[in-house]
């Protein structure tokens, strides 16, 4: 039987940047400031909780300029889980946004596809433009995991459970994948950096950070596709979640929203 999620985005950091970090053609000729979130995001369902992504450490905020308000993992207990008992963790790909904080689930599968793996410990980490956005104490990390026997792989499109689905895109990276989840208002997906931003897929200008831009672009439709309307995709670094969506609570309001309840005004 299908089940029903609550889905949660929690946002835990911030970059401050311009238009032309975040579109391959800058829309503005005047490079006006264009920020970015960090966000995790939970599936709760009345059975099972499902993490999706693990955020960057405060170390590597520190490293790469970003700011940290809160530890993505801790942050996790204003909806209620608790990280150590934590029994599932997609990784959406392993950027060092996406993929930090492993050791802080110490009962968690963690769920990635194939193709992420081979990507990032293979050929194309030979040229610093694609490894960049890699930790190399995160992949050491899933490598650990994996040795001891905690790491699923996915081959493409798969059923996790019952009203949760994984989906290869591609593009960002060459194992990126997404998330759909069904909710009391319909499919909903969370598109991670398969959709960095609104603006990415809307004006079909690719953020920069790509591996294959046509697969980027073919994977926005893939999400738009797969979701149940323009509202029920939620991109993985947009600000404006955090404006769209309810808070579960007034004392959560700009760190958590429910994104598997309608936006604003509808």
């Amino acid at each position: 039987m299908t089940e029903t999620y609550k889905l949660y985005a929690i946002k835990y950091g911030t970059h401050a940047r311009t238009a032309a970090r975040n579109f391959m053609q800058p829309p503005d000729p005047h490079d006006a400031p264009y920020p970015i979130d960090y966000y995790v995001w939970a599936c709760v369902s009345q059975t099972r909780t499902v993490v999706v992504d693990t955020g960057f450490t405060k170390e590597a905020a520190e490293s790469r300029g970003r700011d940290w308000h809160r530890c993505p993992v801790d942050s996790l207990k204003l909806v209620g889980i608790d990280a150590a008992e934590v029994t599932d963790v997609v990784i959406t790909h392993m950027h060092y946004d996406h993929g930090g904080n492993l050791d802080r689930f110490p009962k968690a599968t963690f769920h990635i596809q194939d193709q992420e793996m081979a990507h990032m410990t293979g050929r194309h980490m030979r040229y610093p433009v694609l490894r960049h956005s890699y930790d190399i104490e995160d992949v050491c990390g899933i490598v650990r995991e994996l040795y001891k026997d905690r790491v699923e792989f996915h081959d493409g499109d798969e059923d996790l459970f019952p009203g949760l689905t994984l989906h290869h895109v591609g593009g960002h990276t060459q194992g990126m994948m997404f998330v759909r989840a069904w909710t009391e208002r319909g499919w909903v997906v969370l598109a991670s950096d398969a959709m960095h931003l609104y603006a990415n897929w809307l004006d079909r200008n690719p953020y920069p950070t790509v591996v294959h831009i046509g697969d980027m672009l073919e994977g926005h439709r893939k999400v738009a596709r797969l979701a149940d309307g323009p509202d029920h995709v939620i991109p993985g670094h947009d600000p404006r979640v955090m404006d769209r969506y309810p808070a579960p609570s007034e004392d959560l309001k700009g760190i958590v929203v429910r994104v598997d309840l309608p936006p604003h005004g509808n």
